[in-house]
Formats: structure tokens, C-alpha cells, sequence
């Protein structure tokens, strides 16, 4: 059975920005070429789902070097892009405060190369939280695919 999404895309108006760049901006200190959230285009509070997403080109810093000609998004940064979106939901809606770094990832799996010209959609649920530390389930979807999946676990710095 292949893996299902962390909660149902379909009834998601996926054009709905919620919180832009510059609102990210607010709760993430990631600047420049760091800077891997686009946008967030829903929330459920109660459950502890967000959804946002990276809007990947052909002018961000690793397409010339990886891999020349066939440009694929390292997935380190995919792995990051869902960090920034589970620490903007620590920070906004948890009111965790401080910085809140990456403190590890469990149960990573790159499913589908990513390429310059896709809209990377990134589910994160929060899966549990204490004093502290906080574990997300994260994945990253593009054209309705899953391309990614991992736990990633923030701590408050």
C-alpha cells in the first residue's frame, strides 16, 4: 500500500495564503538563500496541521552544482524547508520563543526527484511536545506525489 498523505489535500484551497514571506519573516530568522518557506496555505490548530510550501527555481544556489544538467533539489533542503515550516508553527501557534533549532530527523525517506519549476507543497503534524522539544511529521508533496517523508524534531535553543 503506498504511504498516505498526513492529512487529506482535498479539501485544501491550495491558493489560499494565509501567512506570506514576510510574516514567515516574523517568526524565522533564515535569511537570503536560507530562506526555504514560501508561503502557508492552511491550518488546523486543533489537529496540529500545516500546510506550506517551496516554490523551487532555476536561480537558487545549488542548480549549477547539483547536478549539472539535470538540476535535482538536494534533499537536505527539502528536510529544511519542512524544519522552517514546523518551527513557524512552534513559534506562531505553540508560542514557543527564542530560536528553535533543528534537533535531529528519524525515519527519512526521498521518494521523487524535485526539480526547478515545481511548487514543493510541505505537510508537518505535530506529533508530540514537552519541555522543549517538539517532533513533526513532515512530508513534501509535488504535482500530487509524495517526494519525501521524515520526523523532525526541534528544540528550543
Amino acid at each position: 500500500m503506498p504511504p498516505q498523505f498526513l492529512f487529506d489535500l482535498s479539501a485544501v484551497d491550495l491558493n489560499n495564503l494565509i501567512w506570506d514571506q514576510m510574516a514567515i519573516r516574523e517568526c524565522n530568522p533564515q535569511r537570503g538563500a536560507m530562506e526555504h518557506l514560501n508561503g502557508i496555505i492552511y491550518i488546523n490548530e486543533p489537529s496540529g496541521d500545516i500546510l506550506g510550501f517551496k516554490d523551487v527555481t532555476d536561480k537558487e544556489f545549488w542548480v549549477e552544482g547539483h547536478i549539472p544538467g539535470r538540476p535535482l533539489l538536494p534533499g537536505v533542503i527539502m528536510i529544511e524547508a519542512a524544519a522552517q515550516l514546523a518551527s513557524f508553527y512552534t513559534k506562531r501557534l505553540l508560542g514557543w520563543s527564542g530560536f528553535i533549532g533543528f534537533g535531529g530527523v528519524e525515519n527519512c525517506k526521498f521518494r521523487m526527484p524535485v526539480m526547478p519549476g515545481c511548487r514543493m507543497l510541505i505537510l508537518v503534524k505535530k506529533l508530540a511536545e514537552r519541555h522543549r522539544r517538539i517532533t513533526c511529521a513532515a512530508q513534501g508533496v509535488v504535482n500530487g506525489q509524495l517526494v519525501f517523508e521524515a520526523n523532525i524534531i526541534g528544540t528550543q535553543v
